[in-house]
């Protein structure tokens, strides 16, 4: 079921630049029911599921596997780490927050206080426990990549929170459209990419090695339903979304349109998806070489890049549906 390969991908550590969990989960989860797995330089996990068209398009489907963390750069004498952002990691949305490093140590995350009351990111410390310096360096090294604590958790009837949504439920939504699609028209190559929090590096290097004939990227898109959040204007619930426009891409009108067709065929309803800001694997994909037409199919989710992320599974059913015709159809 979706809402169990979602909490299979949200335990796994994996912050940029070491997504190998996140990976291994997936594998774990294809494994058998896929034509070929292949690992890359920079990690990204490429899948093959053969069209069996004669003349079958080569769809690169991108989602990323990597969520925002936090770099030890100093340990202090008193056993605190100082800490920088890898990723979108925001002061406000961390204080207080339950970390855990790769090897199972857990922290705190605070900022200490300031006169100005504007504390930044360099500002703030995870606390481990360390009574000292040496017996902080017993626990972790400089360069040791903290993530906010796995702790998925149901909000009502069809809402789930947890931190890394942003882009597990998208990976969720690319595994379960590799095991249900059956004598597809086209070929799928789904990228498990890596480092887009950094920049979509894994999707650029995915696309330029795959050089497909149709891209896609998925993954979350803002909220604009609570209280004073009005833009943009994309609700919980209501379906998934093609993206318009963000600030890295305007989607190819060809792959736009078949994803509407694809939510015609399939009877969902979807929302037109305008941001100012962001960018996903699709603008990395439609960048490459000497350009491919792309497009990006985004779930709806609240309070982006925090400990709780939230999304609807109507909207993730809905989503795969829209997939499972999507590849017929372009």
């Amino acid at each position: 079921m979706l809402r169990d390969t979602l909490k299979t991908l949200l335990t796994a550590w994996g912050p940029s630049g070491s997504e190998h969990n996140v990976a291994e989960a997936v594998k774990t989860l294809l494994h058998s029911h896929v034509d070929s797995i292949k690992t890359d330089v920079l990690g990204n996990l490429i899948v093959e599921k053969y069209g069996k068209d004669d003349n079958a398009k080569r769809i690169m489907v991108s989602a990323h596997m990597d969520h925002i963390g936090l770099i030890v750069t100093s340990i202090e004498k008193e056993g605190f780490l100082r800490v920088s952002s890898v990723g979108g990691i925001g002061r406000i949305m961390s204080e207080y927050r339950h970390v855990v490093f790769e090897n199972g140590v857990e922290g705190v995350l605070l900022s200490q206080p300031m006169e100005s009351n504007k504390p930044e990111i360099k500002d703030m410390f995870i606390d481990i426990g360390a009574a000292d310096a040496q017996e902080a360096r017993g626990m972790v090294q400089v360069g040791d990549i903290a993530v906010y604590a796995p702790d998925m958790f149901s909000l009502g009837k069809h809402r789930v929170a947890s931190p890394a949504m942003d882009d597990r439920c998208a990976c969720a939504l690319l595994v379960e459209l590799l095991l249900y699609t059956e004598d597809q028209k086209n070929t799928i190559i789904g990228v498990f990419s890596t480092q887009e929090e950094v920049g979509t590096r894994g999707a650029s290097v995915a696309a330029y090695s795959i050089n497909p004939d149709i891209g896609l990227g998925l993954d979350v898109t803002a909220w604009g339903d609570t209280p004073e959040t009005k833009i943009p204007d994309i609700k919980l619930g209501a379906g998934p979304a093609v993206k318009i426009m963000d600030r890295s891409m305007i989607a190819t009108p060809s792959v736009r349109d078949a994803l509407f067709d694809a939510a015609e065929a399939a009877d969902v309803l979807v929302q037109r998806e305008v941001l100012p800001f962001g960018g996903t694997d699709g603008a990395a994909i439609q960048h490459t070489r000497g350009g491919i037409p792309s497009g990006t199919l985004s779930i709806p989710c609240r309070y982006v890049h925090s400990a709780c992320e939230v999304i609807d599974m109507r909207d993730m059913d809905g989503a795969l549906k829209v997939l499972l015709q999507f590849v017929n159809i372009v």
